[in-house]
């Protein structure tokens, strides 16, 4: 009977597992498909719909990488664009966002 117990406990819990990752990635495809909008775009759009950046990094090749930095639910999000020498949104990656 404890065996039996054990085993839908354990079925259970893996099944709520799966559901908060299905969540998670559903976030993440949000996020991605949000933010694929401002590729190829000029820096002025970008800035326009997300603000100033919070700090601005000078990469070796010309290259400029734009920091916007969020916080919700006391998780620090931020997202980084790429920016080429022509103002042109060519790259970016989001860390902690949802």
């Amino acid at each position: 009977m404890t065996k039996i117990f054990i085993f839908c406990l354990t079925l259970i819990l893996i099944s709520g597992c799966n559901q908060v990752q299905k969540r998670v990635d559903s976030a993440a495809d949000a996020e991605t498909k949000n933010l694929e909008k401002f590729l190829n775009k000029s820096e002025e759009f970008l800035k326009t719909e997300l603000g100033v950046p919070d700090e601005e990094i000078l990469d070796s090749g010309n290259k400029r990488i734009l920091v916007f930095n969020d916080s919700k639910f006391k998780i620090k999000c931020q997202r980084r664009f790429e920016i080429d020498p022509k103002n042109i949104v060519i790259a970016f990656s989001s860390k902690n966002c949802f």
